[in-house]
């Protein structure tokens, strides 16, 4: 077990300088176009593909790095970049680590490659989980998977939405319900391969922030995938299907942990680094303003209304950035959350690129309104944090029984 520690190693910093030069050189320049645009930045992963950051290994080496820090010091420093160029970059990975967690190792051999196809050819990946009338109610999905024994077949229906790179990916991989009596522990995950009859894309959102990134419903009709594409296997899901019957009968009534809603908690952390670096590039904007900006002939960080601004702000930063670091060294090391501490740096971190994002429009006034700068767009895109991977109100939830012993459902 690796110890923690708040100071990153040799190699660590040199992939942190690496990756923060490909923020500042590619993806910034680009970022007011493509949120203009609201487009898939192509041009971009393919440069960040060519470079190696778009790739598996690079996430795997991240992933497994033994001390926890290798995810979050990456998302943090593309997310300082651009919230929705990065997104584009990083949105194939949560297929990739979901056929990663559950797939056997001819599945994650034949699937992700070609989630990411080549670098002459790059491809993008899309997981689908939410739906119409399931978001942080998992347990209310309607997506249905039915076996066809006689040829050895799945038939999925349903419809998905708010999925990243949603029917423009190359493989899309879809949670859907086998079992409806067991709730959110009665689904299961598969592979839809490229170009199968029946998956189309539905309404692509047009949307407050991360307009680079590519969000849309998918519909599944009739969609039918072999029985290979199940992640896992079919004897693997009976063999859960009939556990989680059993403690289903053992524990009624008993103060069970959602094991689904644990995953979950265990890759929050992620998504609190990318608003770490949200929050991070719009603090930097706004120093460089109150340094630079004169006002009654000094400048503006001389007054101590702005000065006490961003002394709060660089503050929230590095707490959110601690806990971050925290739960992610915990989840890599295998100790528990006792306290929910995914779920808490998600929130706070999410809620600091709010706050963030808007002191920097406060302290830049009129100019940080205008697209002219980039606390604009920040704030923008910093909305998304305290909505996906559970809204803010989601995570309280999941601390508070966590704390309390009750069922996080």
């Amino acid at each position: 077990m690796a110890e923690f520690t708040m100071e990153l190693n040799d190699e660590q910093k040199e992939v942190r300088d690496w990756l923060h030069g490909f923020a500042a050189d590619v993806i910034r320049p680009a970022a007011a176009e493509w949120d203009e645009r609201e487009e898939t930045p192509w041009p971009v992963i393919q440069e960040a593909a060519k470079v190696g950051i778009y790739s598996l290994d690079f996430y795997a080496q991240q992933y497994f790095d033994p001390t926890g820090l290798g995810i979050p010091m990456a998302m943090e420093e593309l997310f300082w970049g651009d919230a929705g160029i990065a997104l584009s970059i990083v949105g194939t990975g949560l297929a990739a680590v979901g056929v990663l967690a559950n797939g056997t190792e001819e599945q994650i051999g034949t699937w992700i490659p070609q989630m990411y196809g080549d670098v002459d050819d790059v491809k993008v990946a899309a997981f689908c989980s939410s739906e119409p009338d399931a978001g942080s109610d998992v347990a209310s999905m309607r997506t249905r998977a039915v076996y066809d024994a006689a040829k050895d077949e799945w038939v999925i229906d349903g419809t998905k939405t708010w999925a990243t790179n949603g029917g423009i990916a190359n493989v899309h991989v879809v949670v859907a319900v086998v079992d409806p009596e067991l709730g959110s522990k009665g689904h299961a995950s598969f592979i839809v391969p490229p170009n199968t009859p029946g998956l189309s894309q539905g309404q692509k959102f047009k949307k407050h922030g991360i307009r680079a990134s590519h969000t849309a419903e998918v519909v599944l009709d009739g969609v039918r995938v072999p029985g290979s594409c199940l992640l896992g296997g079919k004897e693997k899901l009976d063999e859960r299907l009939a556990r989680a019957r059993e403690r289903a009968k053992a524990s009624a009534g008993e103060r069970v942990k959602n094991a689904a809603m644990a995953t979950f908690e265990a890759s929050r952390p992620a998504v609190g680094a990318m608003a770490v670096g949200t929050a991070r590039a719009a603090y930097e904007v706004a120093l460089d303003y109150a340094g630079t900006r004169l006002q009654f002939g000094r400048p503006i960080i001389d007054n101590q209304g702005i000065a006490f601004q961003l002394a709060d702000m660089r503050t929230r930063i590095d707490a959110a950035r601690l806990l971050v670091w925290r739960a992610s060294w915990m989840a890599v090391n295998g100790k528990p959350f006792t306290a929910a501490e995914g779920s808490m740096s998600k929130l706070f971190a999410s809620e600091t690129a709010k706050a963030v994002t808007g002191q920097a429009i406060q302290i830049l006034g009129g100019n940080g309104y205008t697209r002219e700068y980039p606390v604009e767009r920040m704030h923008r895109d910093a909305a998304i944090y305290t909505i996906f991977e559970g809204t803010s109100e989601i995570q309280r939830l999941v601390i508070a029984r966590t704390l309390s012993g009750m069922p996080i459902r």
